[in-house]
């Protein structure tokens, strides 16, 4: 019997057609489903790889993280090739390597970027409807960036996540969150070590209200300090979330030569 190796592979899709990334039962069509199926046909190998971040349906990806076992003998950044070639138009792998037998996406120092787009423009674009949340009203940006301020730090953010999430802590740290325009977009970019259920498209949610003239920035603050879902704003759609980047602040351990 063959040595088993990790696998870590980066990997880009359009949410657009799956239910989330996570296996569902009754729902054939997640990512991880598809990587599953492809890694399966390549190496005749039952599969279930181990994702970094369980995108919800409707979200994208530029780079989410994934690993799984396995007794091939393809060297590990090959895989991103055969695979390929195997999987939908709608998800392609973008980098793949082997890497330690220990090594566990979710149990490491990360720093993980997301986008939220909103589309402000007064009519929809027809084009962008599946990768833009539009909203029709005149948007403050300057107004949004001094809100989103008072959630850079440590925070319980309790008040920004579905109530349904089993998460045993609700403290987490985000770094930077930026408020920019680009053209008829304006982007809201949040980096932290970890995000809860829907917590970046509540956070988008709050500042589109805010930013609308509904709320002061600082009532940021006193949304922080209630503890509750009810005190902040709406969760934006799906179809404007990004996942952009996982950065491994250690390095990715390589397996001993």
């Amino acid at each position: 019997m063959a040595e088993k190796r990790r696998v870590m592979l980066t990997v880009s899709y359009d949410g657009t057609n799956y239910s989330g990334w996570a296996l569902q039962t009754g729902t054939p069509n997640t990512v991880e489903g598809v990587l599953n199926r492809a890694i399966h046909g390549l190496t005749g190998e039952d599969i279930k790889v181990i994702g970094a971040s369980r995108t919800d349906a409707g979200v994208h990806a530029f780079g989410n993280i994934a690993v799984f076992d396995t007794e091939s003998t393809i060297p590990g950044d090959r895989f991103s090739f055969a695979l390929n070639h195997m999987l939908p138009e709608d998800v392609r792998i973008i980098e793949s390597s082997e890497v330690a037998a220990d090594f566990h996406p979710r149990h490491c120092n990360t720093e993980k970027t997301y986008e939220y787009r909103v589309l402000n423009t007064k009519m929809p674009i027809p084009v962008k409807r599946m990768y833009t949340y539009h909203f029709s009203m005149p948007l403050d940006v300057d107004v949004m960036k001094d809100a989103a301020q008072y959630l850079v730090g440590e925070h319980d953010y309790t008040s920004f996540c579905n109530v349904e999430s089993q998460a045993a802590s609700h403290v987490r740290t985000i770094k930077d969150i930026d408020v920019f325009r680009h053209g008829d977009e304006i982007i809201i970019r949040v980096t932290g070590n970890g995000f809860l259920y829907n917590m970046v498209r509540i956070i988008a949610g709050t500042l589109i209200r805010i930013g609308s003239g509904k709320g002061e920035p600082s009532d940021v603050k006193e949304m922080l300090e209630k503890k509750d879902r009810r005190a902040a704003g709406p969760t934006a759609p799906p179809e404007g979330l990004f996942l952009m980047e996982y950065v491994f602040i250690d390095g990715v351990p390589r397996p001993v030569k």
